[in-house]
């Protein structure tokens, strides 16, 4: 029988020979031996592109994919991709769009810092992602302030804050304010969220109070905290709390980078259609003048609704057709493009009626004169019926002391939108003017007449253009209508004359029309004449 402690002595011995061994395996395997697979760190001058040149600017999904980039050849690539997209004239050298950009942001800097670099600024986010606004209403000092009627009048005492507006802002709106309020008097101008900040009198009992609070009917603790401010009878639709909010959430968003699908088929396509379903719409081009080397040329488009599927969106019918358009100068220079989505929505009971109207599109841009051609494609987003056409026009050339006149329009709809001019599609000047494209009226609907007369000579006794218009109607070669117009009041700008004014039809009978209007210059003798048509139906 063996002793206990030789049992123990042996039993310690292979307990240690047995760690010997495992040691060595360890040793032979030690993870920490292996190499780590580390991410090479970027280099700051990729951070400072991604987090500071182009952060007011790069969609998500783009910010996404470059941190998903390992090598600086990729880094490069992608930085080159990415202004290549936003070039709005490829066929050129320069990439206009990153230039103004970049001039964009060294301006901010310079003229927007206040403690903080000028791009970091709320004044200098806007004017670097969205441009110079059309207009600012400026109030460095701040100081006594008449309110206006939509923040509720009477006087208070405001700290300094700014007023921007832009006519258009895509994926924002049409009329678009930003207000901006220094409340600490440092030179930084923050976004306001209610027309209240700038008020310096807001939280003094009694003091700044708006005329419905003068009159006992409102209270201004309420107006302070918020309470019933859609129930005010003086606030604009932009100036409600959603609507505000609404604004500031699509204000910081990036820009985004529509249509490239479309471009794609339209520098492929030599015109035609590329469904079989096709999609018909109309297009016509005017002019109107802007100065002796540019003309503001517009192109409208038409479609019938119901050649566009609708599709139920949350209760309300939607119809979606996404438009890009190219536009080239002689020799195939490209000198502009646009893109934007028309949107027509209507109930399920306005359905019927809606599909029986037409949806209209129109962009405007100064183009010099000369020859051209534009390239339009169309595409409903539900059922992928697409249509292209191409027309070439030509921008007339306005010349300085000649009786000269924009396109004659006759319109579907022409309203006078009062003192302020709101922007956006279809706006000339105070008035906004849709074109009939396909020249077709109801019996009943008034026929809008608009045209500019440029460089009419000046009445020495009233100093005001003297001419003399008379309207034609024909139909069938017969004089169906034949009067002059009252041009008293008319001129808006210098010599420019604006002929605005509305046909009625309900006592014209059906078929074809052609509409002449005749200028003679009282001080020159010049004599130009406009000739459209249209079809009552």
């Amino acid at each position: 029988m063996l002793d206990k402690n030789f049992l123990r002595r042996a039993w310690l011995v292979l307990c240690l020979v047995i760690f010997a061994c495992t040691s060595v395996v360890f040793a032979q395997n030690d993870p920490r031996d292996k190499a780590r697979k580390v991410k090479p760190e970027v280099k700051e001058v990729y951070k400072r592109w991604k987090d500071q040149d182009v952060a007011y600017i790069i969609t998500d999904a783009e910010r996404k994919a470059f941190d998903k980039l390992e090598t600086d050849e990729e880094r490069e690539a992608f930085i080159e991709a990415f202004w290549r997209r936003r070039d709005p004239d490829p066929d050129t050298d320069e990439n206009e769009y990153k230039e103004e950009y970049y001039e964009r942001i060294a301006y901010a800097n310079e003229k927007f810092a206040s403690g903080i670099p000028g791009w970091k600024t709320d004044r200098g986010r806007i004017y670097i992602t969205f441009g110079k606004p059309d207009q600012i209403e400026s109030h460095p000092s701040g100081g006594q302030y008449d309110r206006p009627y939509y923040e509720g009048g009477g006087s208070t005492s405001t700290y300094p804050f700014e007023i921007w507006f832009y006519r258009h802002i895509e994926g924002v709106g049409s009329g678009v304010e930003i207000e901006f309020v220094d409340p600490t008097g440092s030179g930084e101008y923050r976004i306001a969220r209610s027309p209240n900040e700038k008020d310096a009198l807001l939280y003094v009992p009694g003091a700044g109070l708006t005329l419905s609070e003068q009159l006992g009917l409102s209270d201004k603790a309420d107006r302070i905290t918020g309470i019933n401010q859609n129930n005010l009878n003086y606030t604009r639709a932009q100036d409600s709390p959603f609507e505000r909010l609404q604004r500031l959430t699509d204000l910081q968003r990036a820009p985004s980078v529509k249509y490239k699908d479309l471009q794609i088929v339209l520098d492929t396509t030599s015109g035609g259609s590329q469904d079989p379903n096709s999609l018909s719409f109309a297009m016509r081009v005017d002019f109107y003048r802007q100065s002796d080397e540019k003309v503001v040329t517009a192109f409208t488009i038409q479609m019938e609704n119901e050649s566009l599927t609708f599709r139920d969106r949350g209760g309300i019918q939607e119809a979606r057709a996404n438009i890009f358009g190219k536009i080239t100068a002689v020799g195939g220079r490209r000198v502009g493009v646009f893109e934007d989505p028309v949107v027509t929505e209507a109930t399920s009971v306005e359905l019927s009626q809606a599909k029986q109207r037409k949806s209209a599109y129109q962009k405007a841009m100064p183009l010099p004169p000369g020859d051209y051609k534009v390239d339009v494609i169309v595409r409903d987003t539900v059922s992928g019926a697409t249509g292209i056409q191409t027309l070439a026009f030509k921008v007339p050339k306005y010349t300085a002391n000649s009786l000269s006149a924009s396109t004659l329009v006759l319109a579907a709809r022409l309203q006078y939108m009062g003192d302020r001019d709101p922007g956006g599609m279809f706006t000339i000047g105070d008035k906004k003017v849709i074109p009939n494209v396909s020249g077709i009226y109801k019996r009943g609907q008034e026929v809008g007449i608009y045209m500019q007369i440029y460089n009419a000579g000046i009445d020495e006794t009233t100093l005001r253009p003297s001419v003399d218009v008379t309207y034609t109607l024909t139909k069938d070669g017969k004089e169906m209508l034949n009067q002059p117009e009252d041009w008293q009041g008319m001129s808006d700008s210098g010599q420019r004359l604006t002929l605005a004014r509305l046909l009625p039809t309900y006592a014209l009978a059906t078929g074809d029309y052609e509409l002449k209007v005749k200028i003679r210059d009282r001080v020159s003798g010049q004599i130009i004449e406009q000739k459209s048509g249209f079809k009552v139906e």
